[in-house]
């Protein structure tokens, strides 16, 4: 199946930007902001339980305006460097996929040494933006480098790079909690819990557009592993996704309206799961993105405390 390159260069804002710069901004995919959603959502749902809770006593609107500045500066910055280290590692195989031949690296836009200048530049502004924190989500920001840079590997040793993904991708529920209240609790690590499972969802989801590619050149993912069964998966990754978010906010004492915007929540995801044409590159994609949605419908829930 012959499917569209997902690098459109005169489409979109970054048809204004300078020609030079041009290809490191779609390097870090910043035509593409579903990523740095899918990374933010779970910080600000970790900042907003924790406020809701009162784990860090008393917060005040300007303390909790810079942790939100802060943590959707530091989305952007590292899921940009996130998608940069991907390339990286991946050049050569995204050189023999439709999608992804257009990437700057693959198709040689940007030089490997160029790429590499603009992580390291990527990674220190994300080292200043941790630095605003306290000294435990110094730490915890420090330990999911590890997964970060290893991710992109997976793909060609596990059938389940996307639980590695959501590893990663969710580690800000607990940063996000710390930044509160300078510490982990049982709510924070249930939240993460839940959005691992909610990631292993989307990404499948997501997956499933490139499963011939992937077939023909030996990468792996759940979209393979999974095959014709992956609906009933579906099901149990999203089931265990609103437990672990419910978990989260019933650990956190929040109140039934919470639970009530919980549910329409999972509506939605029962709609993507009930929907998706998993063979029907363009729909993936499309239920792919409505998991902005979701993530906001959670945060809207769990700001109602």
């Amino acid at each position: 199946m012959t499917k569209a390159s997902d690098i459109a260069i005169d489409e979109g804002p970054l048809r204004y930007l300078p020609g030079g710069v041009r290809p490191f901004a779609l390097l870090a995919r910043w035509d593409r902001p579903i990523g740095t959603w899918l990374l933010l959502w779970p910080c600000l749902w970790g900042l907003v339980l924790a406020e809701r809770a009162g784990a860090g006593g008393a917060v005040g609107t300007a303390e909790m305006a810079g942790w939100l500045a802060l943590f959707t500066l530091g989305a952007f910055v590292m899921r940009g460097a996130g998608c940069t280290i991907n390339d990286i590692f991946d050049r050569d195989i995204d050189a023999k996929v439709a999608r992804t031949a257009g990437r700057p690296l693959a198709s040689g836009a940007v030089s490997l040494t160029g790429a590499l200048v603009f992580l390291a530049a990527q990674l220190l502004v994300g080292l200043i933006i941790l630095l605003q924190l306290n000294p435990l989500c110094w730490a915890l920001g420090v330990a999911i480098l590890v997964v970060v840079f290893t991710y992109p590997l997976m793909k060609r040793v596990t059938y389940w790079p996307q639980l590695f993904l959501g590893i990663a991708f969710n580690w800000g529920a607990v940063m996000g909690w710390a930044a509160v209240t300078g510490a982990v609790a049982p709510a924070a690590l249930a939240l993460y819990l839940g959005g691992i499972a909610w990631t292993l969802g989307y990404d499948t989801v997501y997956a499933h557009q490139d499963k011939e590619d992937d077939a023909f050149i030996g990468v792996k993912s759940t979209a393979l592993r999974l095959g014709d069964g992956t609906r009933p998966w579906l099901w149990g990754f999203y089931a265990a996704a609103l437990a672990g978010i419910a978990g989260a906010a019933w650990l956190a004492g929040l109140g039934w309206p919470s639970f009530a915007v919980l549910a329409l929540a999972g509506g939605h995801l029962a709609w993507q799961v009930m929907t998706v044409d998993l063979d029907a590159p363009a729909a993936c994609l499309a239920v792919f993105k409505s998991n902005r949605l979701f993530g906001a419908l959670v945060m809207g829930a769990l700001a109602l405390g």
